[in-house]
């Protein structure tokens, strides 16, 4: 097994983890009423960018093996982005009373990731991804604090 596959395959494994609380809080919504969870699409949107951030810190992780230091500042946003994803994912999974204050948040970090990989998104079409996977999380983001 190879570095990337390695790479691949723990971040499938945290998606997988992160998305079977998703799937289990909207089987309990469910339960309770018709219609989703107010917090699916974002859920959806959040996940997605970690797939696609997992991605991109690979490939930054393979330029850095190769001398090429460049996408650091994207790598350490992507970094950020994958943990508040994560940690807002399971926050809004479980409609806590902190999920506004998270996806605040998440706006941000996303917003800030979107920015660093758009600097390189002509040059490496994983931060393109991953870039364009952050604005869709970003967007979702505001449609919320905006029904808020």
């Amino acid at each position: 097994m190879n570095r990337r596959e390695l790479i691949i395959g723990a971040g499938a494994m945290a998606v997988a983890a992160v998305s079977g609380t998703a799937f289990a809080a909207d089987e309990h919504q469910h339960h309770h009423a018709s219609g989703g969870g107010a917090y699916d699409k974002l859920i959806s949107e959040a996940v997605e960018c970690m797939k696609r951030g997992e991605l991109c810190l690979h490939h930054c992780f393979t330029s850095f093996a190769a001398g090429d230091t460049a996408l650091a500042a994207c790598a350490s946003s992507v970094n950020d982005m994958l943990a508040f994803c994560a940690a807002t994912v399971k926050i809004a999974a479980n409609e806590s009373k902190y999920a506004k204050e998270a996806v605040a948040t998440c706006m941000k970090i996303c917003q800030d990731c979107e920015n660093e990989c758009r600097k390189h998104e002509k040059k490496h079409a994983t931060c393109k991804d991953c870039a364009d996977s952050c604005a869709k999380c970003v967007a979702e983001c505001k449609n919320i604090l905006a029904a808020a």
